[in-house]
């Protein structure tokens, strides 16, 4: 592990990052231009201490996940993220069509969505990212490991995932989900075929729908998501790709003046809070 050599390429990434690159507010007092080792830190879900430690050319060697946070927090390349786990001695994870790691260029623009829910999702339909609309409406699935991970997944396993849609949609979203893994898997992704076979054991709804060969890609869609305290929200889904197609960023957006522009005026106020019933 080239301890200082990783210090001063964390430095200089951090050095040339701004507080609106990442989301975040400069404020009036502010002693340096690029990032702060707290918001690093904060933004790479580890301590400062750890971080200021890693910088100092002292700490300890990172792990794979932790090497992964720091390079998404730090709006690395993949080259760059390449080069970071190398300094660490680590392999650098495989670039895969499936790869955890978060397009930079869909990130730049998950930063800049703060009045509207938007969320970066993988092949699989994993959560990558999301802004904090996003885990108001939706849930927040930074927590979910294994299978659980995939909205697929979740769709044909967990009833809850359906309470989301209203009843007269779930057959559509369903065929949906099973479409656009059929897509994953048409790109030779193992993972994926893994998936359909763990599906396969466990749903016999999603057998039969995987009988059908659909094969399909979501680009735009018009949706009634159910929210628990606010009722339905009419939203418009927009989905942007990254180069290689392996990762999706959507947008979820309502018409300027509308019930469900309010409904979301309301989220960003009460985000994750949950209302007990009156009596």
């Amino acid at each position: 592990m080239d301890r200082p050599t990783l210090a001063d390429f964390l430095k200089s990434r951090r050095d040339a990052l701004r507080p609106d690159d990442v989301g975040l507010s400069a404020g009036t007092r502010r002693r340096v231009a690029g990032l702060r080792r707290d918001e690093v830190a904060t933004l790479a879900g580890m301590s400062v201490d750890y971080y200021t430690r890693l910088e100092q050319a002292r700490g300890p060697q990172p792990s794979e996940q932790l090497l992964g946070s720091l390079a998404r927090a730090l709006r690395l390349s993949y080259d760059e993220r390449d080069y970071l786990f190398r300094l660490a001695d680590r392999n650098p994870p495989p670039r895969a069509s499936l790869d955890p790691h978060v397009a930079p260029a869909l990130l730049r623009v998950l930063d800049r969505l703060e009045d509207t829910p938007a969320l970066i999702l993988s092949a699989l339909g994993e959560t990558l990212a999301q802004n904090r609309l996003s885990m108001a409406l939706l849930g927040d699935h930074s927590r979910l490991t294994g299978p659980a991970r995939s909205s697929v997944y979740r769709w044909f396993t967990d009833p809850a995932e359906r309470e989301l849609y209203p009843p007269a949609d779930r057959a559509r979203q369903g065929r949906a989900q099973v479409a656009g893994l059929r897509v994953a898997v048409s790109a030779n992704s193992a993972r994926a075929l893994e998936l359909v076979r763990l599906l396969q054991k466990r749903s016999p709804e999603f057998t039969e729908i995987w009988k059908d060969h659909a094969v399909a890609t979501r680009f735009a869609d018009h949706k009634t998501l159910l929210h628990p305290e606010l009722g339905e929200i009419e939203l418009d889904c927009q989905t942007l790709y990254s180069e290689d197609q392996s990762q999706a960023l959507l947008v979820l957006t309502a018409a300027p003046r509308s019930e469900a522009a309010q409904k979301l005026g309301l989220l960003a106020v009460i985000g994750q809070q949950r209302f007990a019933p009156a009596g």
